[in-house]
C-alpha cells in the first residue's frame, strides 16, 4: 500500500482534469466562433496560421502556441486553435489544485484533497472561465500562466538551489507571459518581491541596519530571466519581415513596434468613464462574482478570505491580484473588459478552498464525517451551478462565423472588392481567405483600417493589382480608382449584410 501511495495521491488530480477536458470537448467550437466574445478569434488564428502579426499588443507568445497545436492532425483549423484554450484552462485548474492542497498540508487538514478537488472546479466551471476555454482568446492562456507565477512564488525552498531556480522561472515566466497578455504587468510585485525582502540578522540589526532588505543577487537573477522571456518580442519584427497577409502594425520599425505593443490603438478606451458608468460596472463585476459561483461558493470563498485569513505572502498577493484585475475591468470602456476578471475570480477559487479544507476540519473535530458532508455538497452545488449556465457558455453549436463567410464568399462575384466592417466580419473574411486559402481572386479590404499605413503597405503586398489612391485613401476612393472590379459592402449587425454591386465600367461602358 505505501508502494502505491504516491501514485493514490494524483488519482483526485487525474479525474479534476479528465472531468474538465470532457466537459471542454463536448462544448468547444468545432470551427471559427464568435460565440462568448470570440470576436477576435479569427484574427488570431489566421496570424498564426500565416506568420502574422495579430492585433495589438501581438501576442508572440500565444501566437507560438497556436502554431504548435495546429499541427495536430484533427478536425479544423480554428478547432485546433480552440483546443489550446481547453488545455491551458485544464493545466490552470490542476495548478489551482496543487496551490491549494499545497497551502493545506496533509499535517493540517486531513480533508485536503477535497478542497483542492473543489477548488480546481469552482475554477474550471465557473461561466466565465468555461466560456473561454472552449473558444480561441488569449484568456484561457492568460488565466494558466497567473496561477502558475502564484504557484511558483508560493513553493517552499529548501536548498540554495531551489532558491537559484525559483528566481529563473519566476523571471523566464513572468517575461514570456508578457508576450501574452500585457495586464500580466499587475503581478510585477509578486514577481519581483516574493522571498527577496529579508530580514536582517542579529548582528546587523546591532549594526542599526534595517530590519528588512533586498536580496539583490536573487532581484537580478530574475530581471536577468525575465528579459530573457521578453525576446519572445523579437518574433514580431522577425515574422513581419515576411510580409504576411495579417500585419498589424508592420513592427519592422521602431515607431510600428512601439504602436504594436503598447497598444495604442485601444489608448482612449483607458480611464474614458464617467463616475457613474464605473459605479454601474462596480455593480455588474460585483453580481458577476455571484454567477460564477453560487451563493455556497462565495460563502465558502468568503469564509476563506476572512475567517480563516492568514497573513501569508500568497494572500497578499492574491489581495494585490483581485484589486488590480477588477480595477483595470471596471475602468476599461470595452464590452468584454469583464474578462480582465478572470485572474480575481482565480484568487478566489484558491480561497474557496482555503476556506472549506479549514471549515471541514472544525466541523469534523466536533461531528464525525460532517466535514466531508460539507466538502460533497459544497461540489454539488458547484456542479449544479455550471449546469444551470451551460447554454450560455457552450460554444458547439454557434455557426454563425462560418455561416457569414460561407456566404460572402458563395455570392461576391469574381475578382471583386470585399469592403468590409466590424471586427467579427473583418477576421472571418480573413480567415477563409488567408488561412484557408478560398477565394484568392477577392480582394477584402477592412474598411476601418485604411486609415493606417501600414494597413496601405500590407495591402499593396498582398493584392499588387488593386489600385490605392493617395496616401490615406477613402474606401469610396478605393472603388472608384478599380473601376473594372464588381464591389461588395459586407457587415455584421445582429445579421448578416452583404450587398453586391457590378462593376462601374459594366454599368457605364
Amino acid at each position: 500500500m505505501q508502494r502505491l501511495y504516491p501514485f493514490i495521491r494524483y488519482i483526485p488530480q487525474g479525474l479534476l482534469v479528465i472531468f474538465l477536458m470532457t466537459v471542454y470537448l463536448s462544448s468547444i467550437a468545432p470551427g471559427l466562433t464568435w460565440a462568448n466574445f470570440g470576436a477576435d478569434g479569427g484574427d488570431l488564428i489566421t496570424a498564426a496560421a500565416a506568420r502574422g502579426i495579430a492585433h495589438p499588443t501581438g501576442y508572440p507568445l500565444y501566437l507560438l502556441l497556436v502554431r504548435l497545436f495546429q499541427l495536430i492532425p484533427l478536425g479544423s483549423l480554428a478547432f485546433r486553435t480552440n483546443l489550446l484554450s481547453a488545455f491551458s484552462t485544464g493545466c490552470a485548474a490542476l495548478l489551482i489544485f496543487r496551490l491549494v492542497t499545497q497551502s493545506l498540508s496533509p499535517s493540517e487538514s486531513e480533508h485536503y484533497w477535497i478542497a483542492g478537488l473543489a477548488s480546481g472546479l469552482a475554477f474550471g466551471l465557473a461561466p466565465m472561465i468555461w466560456s473561454q476555454a472552449v473558444i480561441t482568446e488569449v484568456y484561457a492562456l492568460h488565466s494558466f500562466l497567473v496561477v502558475l507565477l502564484l504557484y511558483l512564488s508560493a513553493h517552499p525552498i529548501s536548498t540554495q538551489f531551489s532558491k537559484k531556480r525559483q528566481d529563473c522561472l519566476l523571471g523566464l515566466t513572468f517575461g514570456m507571459a508578457m508576450g501574452n497578455h500585457v495586464t500580466i504587468i499587475v503581478l510585477l510585485p509578486v514577481v519581483f518581491l516574493t522571498k527577496i525582502l529579508r530580514r536582517s540578522t542579529q548582528t546587523q540589526r546591532e549594526k542599526g541596519l534595517l530590519n528588512l532588505h533586498l536580496d539583490g543577487r536573487s532581484l537580478l537573477r530574475r530581471c536577468f530571466w525575465a528579459g530573457i522571456g521578453l525576446l519572445v518580442y523579437v518574433t514580431l519584427p522577425l515574422c513581419a519581415l515576411s510580409h504576411p497577409p495579417v500585419n498589424w502594425g508592420n513592427p519592422v520599425t521602431l515607431n510600428g513596434f512601439t504602436w504594436l505593443v503598447t497598444g495604442q490603438l485601444y489608448k482612449g478606451l483607458l480611464l474614458s468613464l464617467d463616475l457613474l458608468s464605473i459605479l454601474e460596472r462596480f455593480q455588474t463585476a460585483v453580481g458577476l462574482i455571484l454567477s460564477q459561483f453560487g451563493v455556497i461558493g462565495l460563502s465558502v470563498g468568503l469564509i476563506g478570505l476572512i475567517v480563516y485569513f492568514k497573513p501569508t505572502w500568497l494572500n497578499y498577493s492574491m489581495l494585490w491580484i483581485v484589486i488590480a484585475s477588477a480595477a483595470f475591468a471596471i475602468g476599461y470602456a470595452t464590452t468584454d473588459s469583464f474578462m480582465y476578471l478572470i485572474p480575481a475570480f482565480l484568487c478566489f477559487t484558491v480561497w474557496i478552498g482555503m476556506g472549506l479544507g479549514k471549515l471541514m476540519d472544525s466541523t469534523s473535530k466536533r461531528f464525525l464525517h460532517f466535514g466531508m458532508l460539507i466538502g460533497l455538497i459544497l461540489i454539488l452545488a458547484l456542479l449544479i451551478n455550471a449546469w444551470g449556465q451551460r447554454t450560455q457558455v457552450d460554444a458547439s453549436t454557434d455557426l454563425r462565423a462560418e455561416s457569414f463567410g460561407k456566404s460572402v464568399l458563395s455570392l461576391a462575384p469574381k475578382d471583386a472588392i470585399v469592403l468590409t466592417r466590424g471586427d467579427g466580419a473583418v477576421f472571418t473574411l480573413w480567415y477563409f481567405q488567408y488561412a484557408l486559402g478560398n477565394r484568392p481572386d477577392l480582394l477584402i479590404i477592412a474598411a476601418d483600417l485604411i486609415q493606417f499605413e501600414w494597413y496601405l503597405q500590407t495591402l499593396h503586398t498582398v493584392y499588387p493589382d488593386l489600385n490605392l489612391p493617395g496616401p490615406l485613401p477613402f474606401p469610396e476612393t478605393v472603388v472608384m480608382a478599380n473601376p473594372e472590379r464588381p464591389i461588395c459592402y459586407v457587415q455584421y449587425i445582429q445579421v448578416p449584410e452583404i450587398n453586391c454591386l457590378p462593376s462601374r465600367s459594366s454599368q457605364f461602358p
